[in-house]
């Protein structure tokens, strides 16, 4: 049998697939939880913000607005980016595509203001034009292991790559089918046809699960969310974001100044961290460490794999190893992923 860990009481020993496997078995593992992890899970993201650019002028127009290189993109590819301030704090993260005849921009709903600001007020100049598609574009997410073959991924020649896309059909609605983290798949189509693309997921074995429950999987992987984690306050590096959302090898764009010398030069005054709980707390709760406040705990969870978890980011001193209290909860701080 597993030994407690006695400070946080929780089994120490078996690791996360042993874990999963014996809930799986007795009957723990919840039906959201199972349909995340063992198949293939849908969840409605149509809320989400969508813009798109067109005009011969699009790449070099979006080259100098965001961190990561638009220019190097091919069509059915794409990369993950951040508008920044001029003093290098996030405004928004988003997921740009290169469709060929149009750059497709996806964002938090939270984030959707500030992006559209930006990018409208840099567009004089440019043979660029911006479109809103937030209505007028579905977005349904799949997550899980059988994710790829329930959008029948494969058939419609869709790499592997995170952030590469294809069209493709879905039972007769046109689709755009976009490669995400850990094998799943988002389908972007027009938002008269999202009911119908969802009854047609189901048919195929996608199971509705909640946000709170898909957010589970995202806080265990240490994938930081605008809104929670990051917000006009942060600097990409604090958040690690610097390796998936910044190229040091491109042209200008707004924030680079402070960016790169927090890269070369500077170490971030605060890190995203993990936290194992002795017990769940709400998301807000400030972190102590002795009588100095450390951060605050942005999101949280009470994962079937490490019991109650969640993110923040921390003073430089609060390091992985050592603990903080939130509330009348200890906070064990670790790296991440989990």
């Amino acid at each position: 049998m597993a030994h407690l860990n006695l400070r946080f009481g929780r089994p120490a020993a078996a690791g996360p697939l042993a874990i999963l496997d014996r809930m799986a078995s007795t009957g723990q593992l919840s039906a959201e939880q199972r349909a995340l992890r063992e198949g293939c899970a849908l969840l409605d993201r149509s809320e989400r913000g969508k813009l798109a650019l067109t005009g011969g002028g699009a790449k070099a127009f979006l080259q100098g607005q965001v961190t990561n290189d638009v220019e190097a993109l091919e069509p059915g590819a794409g990369c993950y980016a951040a508008v920044l301030t001029p003093k290098g704090k996030m405004l928004g993260d988003l997921r740009i595509l290169d469709a060929g005849d149009e750059l497709l921009l996806d964002t938090e709903r939270a984030a959707l203001q500030g992006v559209f600001n930006v990018v409208h007020r840099a567009l004089i100049g440019y043979d660029v034009e911006l479109h809103k598609r937030t209505l007028q574009r579905g977005l349904v997410s799949l997550i899980g292991p059988r994710a790829r073959a329930v959008a029948g991924a494969d058939a419609a020649g869709l790499a592997a790559d995170e952030h590469a896309h294809a069209a493709a059909e879905v039972d007769g609605v046109p689709v755009r089918l976009i490669a995400t983290d850990d094998n799943g798949v988002d389908l972007l189509c027009d938002a008269d046809r999202t009911q119908a693309l969802i009854a047609a997921l189901r048919a195929r074995g996608a199971e509705p699960v909640s946000e709170a429950a898909a957010d589970c999987l995202r806080i265990e992987r240490g994938r930081p969310r605008y809104g929670a984690e990051l917000d006009e306050t942060t600097i990409p590096q604090e958040a690690g974001l610097n390796e998936r959302a910044v190229s040091f090898t491109k042209g200008c764009y707004t924030g680079q100044e402070t960016v790169a010398r927090l890269h070369y030069k500077g170490k971030p005054n605060r890190h995203l961290r993990g936290l194992r709980l002795s017990e769940p707390v709400p998301a807000g709760t400030a972190l102590v460490q002795g009588e100095r406040a450390v951060g605050t705990l942005s999101s949280v969870t009470v994962s079937p794999v490490h019991g109650p978890i969640g993110l923040a980011l921390m003073r430089r001193e609060a390091a992985p190893g050592t603990s903080a209290m939130a509330g009348r909860a200890e906070a064990e701080i670790v790296e991440l992923p989990f």
